[in-house]
């Protein structure tokens, strides 16, 4: 941290929506967020820090049992959904209004903190919902705003359940790509699609059980592998990316130890860490209506064609959405949200070439109203790709010293860092 900092601080919107902010802290100030400038956190509204916090331990306790579940199950729905339906009762007669907690209020709360700090200009940065967050804030109160960064992009004018198997899509096919391009990959794990498609279908139509114990450690906990899990599994870079292809391979040979130990990391949730209720309040008033069931269905034909329907019936990474909306009963606000934000100011857009929960094509999409945008693919990242690169942090800074004259030439020569091989 300089010394002398610019005048012009960096404030970070966080994921989720629902994570933590305070927790992202120590991967900004080692990424070197906060090299030249202050670095701002706040805690987003209902979350870990806030008050009201609207977690839902119910929801935490029911996803460390879900492991042991099929994921696709009607039986596992009707617990989700119970455990959603616990959690709001719980919250409405606390006295918590659910409608105030959405993207276009949370904007607000950070457009309002720029003016109690003081501070005339600032550089917004934000990952995953972060930059659905960032492009609402930047569309509805543009002013103090010097440069925005959005990194692993959520545009607000697309996401919906069906958007989410686009992005499952080029992230898990960059993978399998990337082995191809590489040939002692590309020898040792022939075909890896195929493979996998296979792996998925034999799955859901006989799910392995087996216990496991989570890659942190501790006692071994049941787990259940169908298809629909190990789909999310790699749609949620649960496993290393570059022990894809050894995972997948020795699945197909009898050996799930990878898969299983991802499976099991979710035994252990920090109960009360995660804000559901702001997870729920955002997906169910902005991004699950407009579209239905079948929508969501041909999506994931389009995505992954051959693959079992009770798979691609389900959104990656939001089982059951439409089914737990109908509990959590917010109104439908896509008719405000679902807006491109149109603006000149300063952005530097950023994509991971591995990213299955936000792919890396919305990057360039959001840019398309974006003039003044500085669009960079890391090759072989996943999720949150200022943390893992060295590149992307150089990046960075150049934008956020020069927003218009930004030095991109690191990118160039990046290549996906070798895959595991195994005898």
């Amino acid at each position: 941290m300089s010394s002398t900092p610019a005048p012009d601080p960096v404030v970070h919107l966080t994921g989720g929506p629902g994570s933590d902010a305070i927790d992202d802290a120590q991967f900004l100030v080692d990424a070197g967020v906060n090299r030249d400038r202050d670095l701002i956190i706040m805690a987003q509204r209902g979350t870990l820090y806030a008050q009201p916090n609207i977690a839902c331990p119910e929801v935490d306790r029911f996803y460390a049992r879900a492991v042991g579940l099929r994921y696709d199950a009607v039986s596992t729905k009707r617990l989700l959904v119970a455990a959603m339906g616990e959690c709001r009762r719980r919250l409405a007669a606390g006295g918590i209004d659910l409608s105030a907690y959405n993207t276009s209020q949370n904007a607000a709360d950070f457009a309002d903190l720029r003016k109690a700090l003081g501070i005339a200009w600032w550089n917004v940065y934000g990952y995953s919902y972060g930059t659905d967050l960032a492009l609402t804030y930047l569309r509805e109160h543009p002013k103090g705003i010097r440069t925005v960064t959005i990194d692993s992009v959520v545009p607000p004018q697309i996401v919906s359940l069906p958007w989410t198997w686009s992005s499952a899509q080029e992230g898990i096919n960059a993978i399998l790509g990337a082995c191809r391009d590489q040939p002692a990959c590309d020898r040792r794990y022939p075909d890896l699609a195929r493979t996998l498609a296979e792996q998925v279908r034999r799955l859901e139509a006989d799910p392995l059980t087996l216990r496991a114990a989570p890659p942190g450690g501790g006692q071994a906990v049941k787990v259940v592998l169908d298809g629909g899990a190990l789909v999310n599994l790699l749609v949620g870079n649960a496993v290393p990316s570059t022990d894809v292809p050894a995972a997948i391979d020795e699945l197909a040979h009898g050996d799930p130890h990878r898969f299983a130990a991802a499976r099991a990391a979710g035994s252990t949730p920090v109960v009360g860490d995660f804000a559901y209720g702001l997870t729920e309040s955002v997906a169910c008033s902005e991004w699950v209506p407009g579209t239905s069931a079948a929508d969501l269905l041909d999506a994931g034909r389009r995505a992954f064609p051959g693959y079992p329907d009770s798979v691609l019936a389900q959104a990656p990474q939001l089982p059951y959405q439409s089914e737990v909306c109908e509990t959590w009963n917010v109104p439908d606000r896509t008719a405000s949200q679902r807006v491109a934000t149109r603006s000149t100011v300063p952005t530097l857009v950023i994509s991971g070439t591995f990213d299955a929960k936000t792919g890396a094509r919305w990057g360039r999409f959001a840019a398309r109203t974006l003039p003044n945008a500085t669009v960079v693919r890391i090759p072989g990242i996943g999720h949150w790709v200022t943390p893992q690169s060295s590149c992307t942090q150089s990046v960075l800074a150049s934008f956020l010293a020069h927003p218009t004259a930004v030095d991109t030439e690191c990118v160039a020569g990046l290549k996906p860092k070798p895959f595991t091989i195994t005898p």
